[in-house]
């Protein structure tokens, strides 16, 4: 096991240097018996200092019979090979599909030695996106996803996986084999109904059933898994091959696929599970205990995989839960003097720092600014698929970003937030994700006091097209009913049109932010005048005390 942390801790200080996986991104997951409307849902900020925030599409196709697609890494867009292209593949929007499927991840790492596997063809951002276009159902896809990398090997590291339709809510947690062998290891459980789950980087599955021909099967068995009883599956080696590498030596009923394949330590507590700590306590009062876990004091106290909240979670209420940094908690950011004399909840990176040789830490939660894009998918089985799948999506830092309504089977997507219009090192007055950028930013600055104003336009929009929604279900129920292609013309426009006018909305937020807040004051336009009135709020009476008080006569006026 001294092997094992070791070989964790070097994953762990390698992470903190790259991109891509340095404590990125949170799922929250709802199931049918758990929402207001009995939809299901899922959440997923994509939170990366190199993601450039875009809507992805694919349309419907049927392929010829032996073709071949190219696979390219998700994170770098590096080449990996080909893969054998399915006959039929679905329209996908986002991260969701035209039969209500949705899929998010969070990376974990998990042992380093587990990390790469040079053989391999699909990266986990391929097995999201190349899944949607393939399946039809959560169970399809837990599937689809062992086929492909059973076939084409794994070539990523550690990861959890939110999986949802309109009636099931699945998490599967998956690792690689490295070099060792091709393919991967993995659990998939589904959600209890009436219950809520979440992940932020760091493995939750404990031990699980193991297969008893009821409730739980193997990989083995996989032919099983559309049977509704089942609730567990797992790759048939999931225990036998951390057994032949000296991992586990105990019982098979005490196999836990997070303690061997990602054993939490520190890092994984404070910057990760503490994310999931802090929706759970919204919903459920008694996950205090576990406030000494998430603050990574007491590393045995582990929270459980799924809870039953206390009260019906509704998609505004997700909205709010991907808004969260730990306001009220003693991980609050903005009480510190890290957070400046304007309250800001936010730390640049790196995570880690040292003064006179004993590390700190920064906060790690779910709203922060380095993301690329944010969603929250409903799925809901009353109502035909083209018409059922919202895909609220949203660019940038959670917090300051507007949850625009994308339907699931819509053919186009809005050209502001369409792939290809600008990337990270290119501009583009066009783009939502670099206007979303300039107000978020903008807003870092004074952030206790631009934030209300965004907060304002963003509770507006996102309000209305909330309250639009059961008018535009209703609409385009009865173009379905005439005919199906007209439904998703109308929804296709109709989303086309919010996202044109989300746009043009924050560009028109970030101008009246600029002039009323630039060079230090505030002000407002003064009816008749030529000139506003100006307020100079200063910086506070906390942050002048400070002032005062580490300058000693420094700066006092003298009489």
């Amino acid at each position: 096991m001294k092997k094992q942390q070791l070989a964790l801790l070097a994953l762990i200080v390698m992470s903190l240097g790259t991109a891509r996986t340095a404590y990125a991104c949170t799922n929250i997951l709802i199931t049918k018996a758990a929402s207001v409307d009995g939809s299901t849902m899922i959440s997923y900020s994509a939170d990366s200092h190199v993601l450039y925030g875009e809507l992805y599409h694919w349309d419907a196709r049927t392929w010829p019979e032996g073709t071949m697609m190219d696979v390219y890494e998700w994170d770098t867009g590096k080449y990996l090979g080909k893969i054998k292209q399915a006959r039929q593949t679905y329209n996908v929007v986002g991260n969701m599909n035209e039969h209500q499927l949705a899929i998010g991840e969070t990376t974990y790492g998990g042992l380093n030695e587990l990390g790469k596997q040079d053989v391999a063809i699909v990266d986990y951002g391929s097995l999201i996106y190349v899944t949607l276009q393939r399946a039809k159902n959560a169970r399809e896809a837990i599937k689809i996803m062992s086929d492909l990398v059973d076939e084409y090997g794994y070539y990523s590291s550690g990861e959890s996986f939110s999986i949802s339709d309109p009636n099931e809510v699945w998490i599967l947690e998956m690792i690689g084999k490295g070099q060792k062998e091709k393919g991967a290891v993995w659990v998939a459980m589904r959600i209890p109904d009436g219950y809520i789950s979440g992940h932020a980087n760091h493995a939750r599955i404990q031990t699980f059933p193991l297969a008893n021909g009821k409730n739980s099967i193997s990989s083995k068995q996989l032919d099983k898994i559309m049977n509704p009883g089942i609730e567990v599956v797992y790759a048939h080696d999931v225990i036998s091959f951390a057994r032949s590498n000296g991992w586990f030596d105990k019982k098979d009923n005490e196999f836990s696929f997070s303690d061997i394949y990602n054993p939490v330590d520190f890092g994984g507590a404070r910057f990760c599970e503490a994310r999931v700590w802090s929706v759970f306590r919204k919903l459920n009062p008694d996950m205090d205990k576990h406030l000494d876990y998430a603050m990574g004091r007491n590393l045995k106290n582990r929270m459980p995989l799924w809870i039953k909240p206390n009260r019906k979670v509704s998609v505004a209420d997700m909205m709010g839960f991907m808004r969260d940094t730990y306001a009220g908690t003693p991980l609050d950011m903005s009480k510190d003097i890290g957070a400046g004399p304007y309250a800001k909840p936010y730390r640049w990176r790196p995570l880690t720092f040292k003064v006179d040789d004993v590390q700190y830490c920064n906060e790690r939660a779910i709203a922060t600014q380095q993301t690329g894009f944010v969603f929250v998918t409903q799925s809901r089985s009353w109502l035909p698929d083209p018409i059922g799948g919202i895909h609220w999506f949203g660019l940038d830092d959670a917090g300051s970003t507007v949850f625009v309504p994308m339907y699931c089977s819509i053919t186009e997507v809005p050209e502001t937030f369409a792939r290809g219009n600008g990337a990270m090192m290119v501009w583009s007055d066009n783009s939502a994700f670099w206007i979303f950028n300039q107000v978020s930013n903008y807003a870092y600055t004074r952030y206790n006091v631009i934030i209300e104003d965004i907060r304002e336009i963003q509770k507006e929009l996102e309000g209305k097209f909330i309250a639009y929604t059961p008018a535009i279900d209703k609409a385009a129920l009865e173009l379905y009913a005439v005919d199906k292609n007209l439904a998703v013309q109308f929804l296709t426009e109709y989303s086309a049109k919010q996202g044109e006018y989300t746009f043009e909305r924050w560009k028109k937020l970030y101008q009246d932010l600029f002039m009323k807040y630039m060079d230090g004051n505030i002000k407002h336009a003064d009816p008749g005048q030529q000139n506003p009135t100006v307020k100079f709020p200063g910086y506070g009476e906390n942050w002048n005390r400070r002032i005062a008080n580490e300058t000693g006569d420094h700066l006092k006026v003298v009489k």
